[in-house]
């Protein structure tokens, strides 16, 4: 993600975003934003590569070519913004299941309770998964309780280096499809080919 310097109202008023509004388009390299309480563009995307064992470190959070990339979609987005201060820049981890499929449950005999898998959607699902897992602990049957991802399991990821080699193929497959339906201003080849392999 990225957040702009503050932007005064004139330049509001030419994006035409409101306080509490966001924002995304349909591009298949996901972007999406919002306009926050001290007026900057909160602003991220997907396009960080997968690490080889889903290696986590610090280093990974700030991708120069991730950064770039977000700078120029937004510029893209809104001419207004082009060459504004960019004044945070932050990333971390995704937890991605296989079939991109969030999921809630609870072990009794365990004790335990789960809920994750948002793929990136967590504001609005992690108080979905809580309202869920609050029923499902004090073991009400609810409308929130028979919800499919009620005790969903998804499947294994392949073993690495699959994983490693289909996760970053599928990162510049994504980026070829947008390039493709910006070229011919048709629904993309390649992202028809590549939906049965990302679960979408």
């Amino acid at each position: 993600m990225i957040a702009t310097e503050p932007l005064p109202d004139s330049v509001w008023e030419r994006i035409g975003i409101q306080h509490g509004q966001t924002f995304a388009d349909f591009r298949h390299l996901i972007v999406y934003g919002q306009r926050t309480a001290d007026n900057r563009i909160a602003f991220g995307g997907r396009g960080a590569r997968y690490h080889l064992g889903s290696a986590i470190r610090t280093s990974y959070d700030r991708s120069p070519r991730v950064r770039h990339h977000l700078v120029r979609t937004l510029g893209e987005l809104f001419p207004a913004v082009a060459g504004v201060r960019i004044t945070h820049h932050w990333g971390g981890p995704l937890g991605v299941p296989r079939d991109w499929h969030a999921a809630v449950g609870i072990d009794r005999g365990a004790r335990e309770a789960w809920a994750g898998g948002y793929v990136g959607d967590g504001l609005s699902t992690t108080n979905l998964a809580g309202r869920t897992l609050a029923d499902l602990i004090a073991d009400k049957r609810t409308d929130l309780t028979a919800l499919p991802w009620v005790g969903h399991r998804s499947p294994r990821w392949e073993p690495e280096p699959l994983r490693f080699l289909g996760a970053n193929a599928g990162l510049v497959a994504m980026e070829g499809a947008d390039l493709e339906e910006r070229a011919t201003g048709r629904r993309s080849l390649i992202a028809r080919a590549m939906a049965p392999l990302t679960g979408h």
